[in-house]
This record gives structure tokens, sequence and C-alpha cells, in this order.
């Protein structure tokens, strides 16, 4: 609840300019207070029964989200509410509640990794997208866990307030505006960083932020105290692809986020992220996206 609740509070600083601001309210079936999983005591504003008119419907996740006692007054009421607001949300496990209206039927959805098999098990009507960090389907939107709750925040705001405000919030935030929904919910760096060894722990990120030097497979070698044909060996073991590939698929990470948050030239990124020339930058971006990297930045970017 807190992600997209901060988000939406913070654009109404950023976006005074826009003339749209956002009334934040807690609505609870009963009403008086709610006691999250992790002991966190929440006063709501509302209960269902005498809440005023809504215009943006958000139902977070939590462990209660996924239980029996979802009462079908609740269900009944969100049924009904959907009928006269303009967007539902769900952020994780929210989706076991929305699923319950069978609103979601016949439309593409996400939820936490974790939870997908679940969601297909017990609404098999739900076409569920494993890898999204949020998806919207007419007015219904829903986001993976945690973070991809503000990043869907950051999509409202940009629908109501323009990509400036959302900037603005994403700065205030000291989050990345903006990760497409489209896009994976882990990361190179997080699938790899799970594999990781102590060894090589802080390596991939030291690669990250010196892309512009030496990255041969002899100098990442030197830099972890190893020979060089044993680097390469124990480093494909681990990773499951040898260290220039490795390499290669850092530039590239790093490619996306100076295409989605900056206006750089293609040229300067791909000089900032160590390739010899754009040219080889756009041959490697195509074949490990399946997209140019103007492509990319028009289909995902702020700078587009």
């Amino acid at each position: 609840m807190f992600g997209p609740f901060d988000a939406l509070a913070e654009a109404n600083s950023c976006g005074q300019s826009t003339g749209c601001q956002y009334e934040l309210l807690i609505i609870s079936e009963n009403g008086g207070s709610v006691t999250t999983e992790a002991g966190v005591i929440i006063q709501t504003h509302y209960n269902i029964d005498n809440c005023p008119p809504l215009h943006t419907l958000i139902i977070p996740g939590g462990s209660g989200s996924r239980s029996d006692k979802i009462s079908d007054r609740l269900i009944n009421w969100i049924i009904d509410v959907e009928s006269h607001i303009k967007r539902v949300c769900s952020v994780c496990t929210g989706i076991f509640i929305l699923a319950k209206t069978g609103l979601l039927n016949g439309r593409t959805a996400t939820t936490h990794w974790k939870f997908v098999d679940e969601v297909k098990h017990c609404y098999p009507g739900i076409n569920i997208e494993p890898d999204a960090l949020f998806i919207k389907d007419n007015k219904f939107i829903t986001s993976a866990g945690i973070t991809a709750g503000i990043d869907m925040a950051l999509s409202l705001i940009e629908e109501d307030m323009g990509s400036g405000a959302a900037s603005d919030v994403a700065r205030m935030l000291v989050v990345f505006f903006r990760r497409s929904g489209g896009q994976n919910q882990f990361s190179f760096f997080l699938q790899q960083q799970e594999k990781s060894s102590d060894q090589f722990t802080n390596l991939l990120a030291w690669i990250a932020d010196n892309l512009t030097q030496d990255l041969s497979t002899k100098n990442l070698a030197s830099k972890v105290y190893l020979g060089e044909r044993h680097f390469a060996r124990k480093f494909k073991e681990i990773y499951g692809e040898t260290p220039s590939r490795s390499v290669e698929n850092i530039r590239i990470e790093v490619a996306k986020n100076w295409l989605l948050t900056s206006n750089k030239s293609i040229s300067v990124i791909s000089e900032l992220t160590g390739f010899m020339s754009s040219d080889s930058f756009g041959r490697t971006f195509q074949r490990t996206n399946g997209v140019s990297p103007s492509q990319y930045r028009a289909h995902f970017g702020h700078f587009s």
C-alpha cells in the first residue's frame, strides 16, 4: 500500500502546475483500524458503506488478500464500484481479491512471481504474464510485488499529470523513471546476483562502473586474483555464460537505463557503455533485444 500511496502523495507537490491533485483515502470493509501482517496499524478514513465516489481504486497485497475470509460483501462492493470509476488497480497479491470479482476473466494481468502459479490454478480464466512489472488491460492495471507498485503508480501519475510530473516524483523517491510495465521483474543484475559466489560478489558491480575500461577476460581474472583459464571456467560454472558475454549483457543493461532515463544520443550512450562504435552497439542491441536502440527508446522511454 505505502509505495503507491507515497508516490501519489508526492505527486501533489511535484505536480502543482498541472492543476491535478489526488485526495488519498484509505478504505476498509468495516472502517476503523487495520493491522498489516508486519504489525503496522493503519487507521482508515472510510468503510465501504460511507466512502465518497472514487476515481481510482488500488487494492494492495498482503497475506490477508489470499484469505478465505474475504467476504462476498466486499467483493460485491468492488464489482459495483468498478462500473463508476476510471481505474481499478492491484499490487502484488491484491490480485487475489480482484480476481474473486470475476472482472479479470479474459483479461491479461500480472502479480508477484512467487504467486503466479497459484493465481493460474485458482483463476484459470485470467491470462497471467509471469514476468511483467505491471500490465494495463482496459481500466484494470495489475502489478507485481512491492516496488512494482511504485512503477504502476508512476504510470498513473504520467497519465494524469504528464511525464514531467512523473519524472519529478521518481526523482524524489530515488527510483528510476520509468520502468515500463512490459519489462521483466528480474533485471540481468538480479538474476546473476542470485548465482554469485563470495569471490565474485563485487565483480559485476565493478564491471558496470567501469564499462569503458579493459574488460577482457585476462583483466577480469586479475581482479579476483585467478589465472585466466581458471577464472573463465569458474565464471561459466557460476553464471552459465562466458565472461565476455556477461560483459556484453551488462553493457546492454546499462544502455537500457540510459535510453529510458536520459536524452543522450545513441552514439554517446554507445561510448558510455564501452562499445567500439554506435554501429556495433546497434547490432548488439538488435541481436539481444529484437529491436534497435531507437525503437526501444520510442516504445519504453521517457525521452522518445
